[in-house]
């Protein structure tokens, strides 16, 4: 009896130190509770014969000098389909003028983006064709050079074998840069570089899979990480659909980038308002949502 005794109190106190550790993790309401703006979609594709007549998937919005720079992925629905860079502004981030000079990079293809401003370098990351993550770099936000696909390799170097690794999404932080992508919106994974040029895993799993969540057990991919107090949140849309007819909106958290607990309210927006980007207006963090259209998201002030 007295070992039995010694085992429950042992077993007792892992579980009470996982539940410490878990409970660390808060997900504030004014980072994970949205109410839609009624006058959506802020922005949409032409809707006529223009080279964005459709806009696809994540574009990527930064506010800097109170403007919202807005980039996006415009194409037309033709059977020589090529998706090109396009780029507009606002003051308030409803209101969006195009770019006159779009589209602003037309000399690869260029989707599903997003954007990271290193010292006064702008850096992009993006799919290039077939799902492939390239690199981008721009000294102004408008002309941009490729520098080519991304070379990502396994924990023992090897190069990762053939297929997508999409949805490039970076973060850089004390000299380091991250690197999120997923293959065939199987999982997320992470890969870290010190020169921008090899890229390497921290580990050959998944940092967040997908699933067992229903609402997320068919596909996952990163759009963004923001830090904030203290906490990294990363912003992923998931899919509920085995044909991925609908994606949602989700966010999970974590204290070092690798380990992630999702928020158990997730997802946060639903019905295809997914690869949804959180930008600072000054005041509070607005939640934009990029696919199929541009939509904005205020704080819920009743939660």
């Amino acid at each position: 009896m007295k070992y039995i005794f010694v085992l429950i109190v042992i077993t007792m106190a892992s579980c009470t130190s996982d539940q410490t550790k878990n409970s660390e993790i808060i997900f504030p309401s004014a980072i994970s509770n949205f109410s839609s703006y009624p006058k959506n979609p802020v922005f949409t594709g032409t809707g006529t014969e223009t080279w964005d007549e459709h806009i696809r998937e994540r574009g990527y919005i930064l506010r800097e000098d109170s403007t919202y720079h807005l980039w996006y992925t415009g194409f037309r629905d033709t059977a020589e389909t090529t998706l090109h860079l396009g780029y507009a502004t606002s003051k308030d981030g409803i209101s969006f003028t195009r770019y006159e000079g779009n589209p602003i990079f037309a000399e690869s293809w260029v989707e599903d983006m997003m954007v990271v401003k290193a010292d006064s370098l702008y850096y992009m990351f993006a799919e290039g064709k077939n799902d492939v993550a390239h690199l981008m770099t721009s000294p102004d936000r408008i002309h941009w050079s490729d520098h080519g696909s991304l070379d990502v390799r396994t924990t023992n170097g090897e190069k990762l074998n053939a297929g997508p690794y999409g949805t490039p999404t970076a973060w850089h932080e004390n000299n380091l840069w991250y690197l999120f992508y997923e293959r065939n919106d199987e999982g997320i994974w992470l890969a870290t570089s010190t020169d921008l040029k090899t890229w390497v895993n921290v580990q050959d799993e998944p940092v967040l899979p997908k699933g067992p969540e229903a609402y997320d057990q068919f596909g996952v991919a990163l759009n963004q990480i923001i830090k904030h107090e203290g906490v990294y949140y990363g912003y992923y849309h998931g899919t509920a659909f085995e044909d991925w007819h609908e994606w949602s909106t989700n966010v999970a958290a974590s204290t070092d980038l690798i380990h992630w607990t999702k928020y158990a309210s997730n997802p946060i927006m639903k019905e295809n308002k997914s690869s949804g980007i959180l930008v600072h207006d000054g005041i509070q963090y607005r939640l934009y949502t990029m696919h199929p259209e541009v939509a904005v998201h205020f704080p819920d002030r009743k939660n």
